[in-house]
């Protein structure tokens, strides 16, 4: 899956509204968004994760992209997902070629989050927050689509299990609404390229 590709798959086909991510989710849900920084590496191309620190009371240690809460002066959730990523790595919105957004992910936490999916162009002079991000790494992009990686797992919550998607790689858990983002762009790319054969979007990423 090269740049190509996903800019006319993302130009000619539109993801789904909404996936719910928890089985019971709460009335009023905390508007938020992420980026899915794809990075434009000369060896292929790479997804840009965090991992949070250990002292945070949420989601301490967990695998996530950044992200967060919109705020009042963001208009859009690309703007929220812009703003994030440079406050928590210094990613600079320049070096971002916005492609477009999955379906918001509604989390059992309260939130549901627009997923914002962009080509990221090095080199990366990037800074951490280091009260937010412990680190960052970059797994292969083909490795984090290929749905061999991928497994279901269980949480007990408040006394009823939960099931979510989780994608092992190195010494990473990547699990949760971050797992379920990236099978969720897995799988729009995977509906462009079913689309029929004369369709401009599947002949983009066949």
């Amino acid at each position: 899956m090269d740049a190509e590709r996903l800019r006319l798959a993302f130009a000619h086909a539109a993801p789904t509204a909404v996936i719910d991510g928890g089985k019971t989710m709460p009335v009023d849900l905390v508007r938020a968004a992420v980026l899915i920084p794809v990075v434009l590496r000369a060896s292929g191309e790479t997804v840009l994760l965090t991992r949070r620190t250990a002292h945070l009371r949420d989601h301490a240690g967990q695998i996530g992209f950044p992200g967060g809460r919109c705020e009042a002066g963001d208009v859009t959730p690309e703007a929220t997902a812009l703003r994030e990523a440079y406050e928590e790595v210094g990613l600079l919105p320049v070096q971002c070629e916005v492609l477009g957004r999955l379906a918001d992910y509604r989390t059992g936490t309260g939130f549901s989050v627009t997923p914002v999916v962009a080509l990221v162009q090095p080199p990366l002079n990037l800074r951490l927050d280091d009260f937010e991000v412990a680190e960052v790494f970059e797994p292969p992009l083909e490795f984090l689509l290929d749905a061999r990686h991928r497994q279901r797992s269980y949480l007990e919550v408040d006394g009823q299990w939960r099931e979510y998607w989780a994608i092992p790689w190195r010494e990473y858990f990547i699990w949760g609404a971050t797992a379920g983002m990236l099978v969720a762009l897995a799988d729009f790319l995977a509906s462009v390229a079913a689309m029929r054969p004369g369709d401009a979007a599947a002949r983009a990423i066949a």
